[in-house]
């Protein structure tokens, strides 16, 4: 595509007048207000209703070519919605790790909205307040890129992030439908033709949520923002959120720029080079592999046409490519049952080489071989593992805390690599990473069992859709050497895989308003759960602590083992349990149930169905 920047607008910036019993509102300057520094108000002007959700175009028109420059003004009226009084408190619980996460539009009983457009405003402002103090920029104008996924609530939400990130004094890339890690590429690609690198992104999306439910993930150069990046962005949102008022409006008014460049087509451009030089710089390195893809109606559609086409690859049979907010067909998500059945149906139907199935945002994915053999979960880790190790052998690789004994002794014994066993989170499982790399400990890949990946010659990128190359990648050099054709290359890799019979996920939950808990936090109660629990083990010579663990408690036993940790955000303790007969996972079950029986706060009725079977 040859006219790279799409559309420019040059704004001036007319924030929004909302008023109703709880809420008088205008971006102002408070001097004394760090975070305020760069919200200047705007007078009120007679506004035209450009912007509204409800007048934009599908998600494709933010790839249609426009070379007019056209000005417009934002919203005097931005929602019809009453707008709550909220603290820091409420701005805190939006926090999900190291995303922002939301109800961002009405519909679903019991979960009202926490994720309106002035709260979305006043997060944009702060991200662009963090990063003007984390560039140190001065007088430098930043910019920011902005991209969604295929959520309904993504075009409100697209305004709003624009609006606030304007008004912090930063300029405004739009990328329209786009992928996580196509938003977190967009800090490196160095091409100024598509307005990069950009100084920071942000991508708009909930991962694999229901409808409902929206969010946002921050990038910069670094890498995704940390825990106490984004707790301190919300910090500043809410002084920012609370400081809106009549009272101290000022005639002042500034010009924003934000512009809309086909970003994409860079991000797809990147992994089409990857794969053909991988085969030896063929042109059509996959030609004649039937490749179906599976987008569960997210941002993963361009797979297809943009990657696997232009390499010569047969796409006939992909399904749920269009992107569509409410997933009609299953959840975008490797890990859900359905989703990979839909997937392996698609792949047997047609007769396919593989199948690939990405998340609601890309950052996640799986594949599915010619028999119908999944690769997910520890499967997936192992094929990874196994192609990594012939780039690097002898080199770590970090999962998460619930992969199975069978992938440490398949890693270790079968491929002679090194299994790091981490948290859960893949931020934690990346942040390891890096970590063990800067002590002198060789690691080049990180991965989570939810389709989490990341790779140290991707930038530590957790990057569904390069994941996916780099299993192309393996079947396109396999073929060009001579060594076989088709997703067999595959499947012998992990040959030798022990795998469990049983696997299992029990969810017990903690009620926070129980009388056991007595005041306590939550999570002081489950730790009290788990050191009963590690007491136990102590006096039974059937099970065995792991000597390296670094979450929660890890214990072997009866063939098979089990890990029972607190959930990083929830009152929740997940148990995963493996075992190789439904027995086996039983006596491991009981173990567990007999050590939390006098938790009265804890419900167990998801083990006692367990123990009774």
């Amino acid at each position: 595509m040859e006219g790279k920047v799409l559309q420019k607008f040059n704004v001036e910036q007319c924030c929004y007048y909302l008023q109703n019993k709880q809420f008088k509102t205008r971006y102002q300057r408070l001097p004394n207000n760090p975070y305020m520094s760069a919200l200047l108000p705007c007078p009120r002007r007679n506004l035209n209703s450009s912007m509204r959700a409800h007048s934009l175009p599908k998600y494709y028109q933010t790839t249609t070519s426009i070379s007019k420059q056209t000005s417009f003004y934002c919203n005097a009226s931005l929602s019809s919605a009453t707008v709550p009084s909220l603290d820091k408190t409420d701005f805190l619980k939006l926090q999900n790790g190291s995303d922002i996460r939301g109800v961002a539009v009405p519909g679903v009983e019991g979960e009202p909205v926490s994720l309106p457009e002035p709260v979305t405003e006043a997060i944009a402002a702060a991200f662009g307040q963090w990063l003007l103090h984390k560039k140190n920029a001065g007088s430098r104008k930043l910019r920011v890129s902005v991209g969604h996924d295929s959520r309904i609530s993504a075009p409100t939400l697209l305004e709003a992030v624009s609006r606030g990130l304007g008004v912090s004094g930063v300029d405004v890339v739009q990328f329209g439908l786009a992928s996580t890690p196509a938003m977190f590429n967009s800090t490196l690609t160095e091409d100024e033709s598509f307005l990069c690198p950009a100084d920071g992104a942000i991508m708009i999306t909930a991962s694999h949520l229901p409808y409902n439910r929206n969010g946002f993930k921050f990038f910069t150069s670094e890498g995704g923002l940390g825990k106490v990046d984004i707790k301190n962005i919300l910090e500043r949102a809410a002084d920012i959120y609370q400081n809106f008022s009549d009272e101290n409006l000022t005639k002042s008014q500034r010009e924003v720029s934000i512009k809309k460049v086909d970003y994409m087509a860079v991000y797809t451009s990147g992994l089409v080079k990857a794969v053909r030089k991988a085969a030896g710089d063929l042109e059509k390195p996959l030609e004649g592999f039937h490749i179906v893809v599976d987008a569960g109606n997210g941002a993963g559609g361009f797979f297809a046409a943009k990657v696997l086409e232009p390499l010569g690859a047969i796409t006939s049979g992909s399904q749920f490519l269009e992107p569509d907010g409410m997933f009609p067909n299953h959840i975008p998500n490797p890990e859900d049952k359905t989703a990979m059945q839909a997937i392996t149906k698609a792949v047997l139907d047609n007769k396919a080489d593989l199948g690939i199935i990405f998340d609601t945002d890309v950052d996640r994915s799986a594949a599915v071989d010619s028999s119908g053999r999944e690769f997910n979960r520890n499967r997936l880790i192992a094929l990874l593992s196994a192609i990594v190790l012939e780039e690097h052998p002898g080199t770590t690789i970090v999962t998460d805390s619930v992969t199975s004994d069978g992938l440490t002794s398949f890693i270790e014994k079968k491929l002679g690599g090194k299994h790091h066993r981490f948290k859960r989170g893949y931020k934690n499982v990346i942040d390891e990473a890096i970590r063990l790399n800067s002590t002198g400990e060789e690691s080049h890949l990180a991965i989570e069992t939810s389709g989490h990946g990341a790779l140290k010659e991707n930038h530590w990128l957790d990057d569904g859709a390069y994941l996916m190359v780099k299993i192309l990648n393996k079947l396109a050099s396999a073929r060009a050497a001579g060594e076989g054709s088709g997703s067999k290359v595959l499947t012998d890799l992990v040959e030798g895989l022990e795998e469990p019979k049983v696997a299992l996920e029990l969810r017990l939950k903690i009620d926070k308003n129980h009388s056991d808990l007595e005041g306590r936090d939550f999570r002081e109660y489950g730790e009290m759960v788990l050191q009963q629990v590690s007491n136990s083990i102590e006096t039974n010579p059937n099970l065995k602590k792991a000597s390296v663990n670094y979450e929660g408690i890890r214990v072997s036993g009866f063939g098979g083992w089990f890990l029972l940790r607190l959930s990083l955000h929830d009152p929740v303790l997940p148990l995963n349990i493996e075992a190789q007969s439904e027995d086996d996972a039983v006596k491991l079950g009981l173990v567990v149930a007999n050590a939390v029986k006098e938790f009265n706060a804890l419900d167990t009725s998801a083990l006692s169905s367990l123990t009774r079977s």
